[in-house]
């Protein structure tokens, strides 16, 4: 079910599992100023869905920002293909299937140019594109802020202690999953400059204050 969560963006939290394990996932949607929605890790496309999606306007943007977050993309291109559909890089190999439009990198497209920006996480393995939307100060992502913790699952959340895992981002997992630190110093400075309050994240509970604060003390370890 969509819930407004900002002015004018809305999110979907639902089940979800990633190796077996239930993590929860979650979709944002982003009414543009100019008109129409920016949807950002798109979940499956059911009746109610679509019904609720397309009551809020047009789809102009379908991102699949990560690696991991693409399962339900061709869903969307049936139902609304004339939307601009973009891929984190390497997803277009791994997708070879799926006619996407273009590339996500540091440069905002067109569509989306006047409400988000962005940044191509590429230090993290993920090859996970974080975006900001301005007007409400809200940082959304996929991976890059991780918090098994608050996950309703038992198993989940014993998982989460073992990884160490207590807040957004943090636990060891984390470490492996960076690629290059002195690349990910660079991209998260550039992300901290944006003036976050909050978060939407897709494993966890988001975060409604302080986003910059989480944030930094996520990436804290990074020299």
């Amino acid at each position: 079910m969509l819930t407004p969560f900002a002015d004018n963006l809305w999110i979907d939290s639902r089940p979800g599992k990633f190796l077996g394990v239930e993590c929860g996932t979650r979709m944002t949607v982003v009414g543009l100023a100019g008109g129409g929605l920016f949807v950002h890790s798109p979940l499956s496309l059911d009746d109610a869905t679509r019904r609720a999606v397309g009551a809020l306007g047009e789809v102009r943007a379908v991102v699949a920002p990560s690696l991991f977050h693409h399962l339900y993309v061709g869903e969307w291109m049936t139902a609304w293909p004339r939307a601009v559909y973009a891929a984190c890089p390497g997803l277009e190999w791994k997708r070879p299937d799926l006619a996407f439009s273009a590339v996500l990198g540091d440069v905002t497209h067109s569509v989306w140019a006047d409400d988000l920006d962005q940044v191509y996480f590429s230090a993290r393995r993920e090859n996970e594109v974080v975006f900001f939307h301005r007007k409400t100060r809200t940082l959304v992502c996929a991976d890059a802020l991780l918090n098994l913790s608050t996950v309703p699952s038992p198993v989940t959340r014993g998982l989460a202690r073992m990884m160490g895992n207590d807040a957004p981002g943090k636990g060891w997992p984390e470490r492996l999953m960076t690629r290059d630190r002195r690349v990910a110093r660079r991209q998260v400075d550039r992300i901290l400059a944006w003036d976050i309050d909050k978060i939407v994240l897709a494993h966890g509970d988001t975060v409604t204050r302080d986003g910059r604060a989480v944030l930094r003390d996520a990436y804290a370890w990074v020299p």
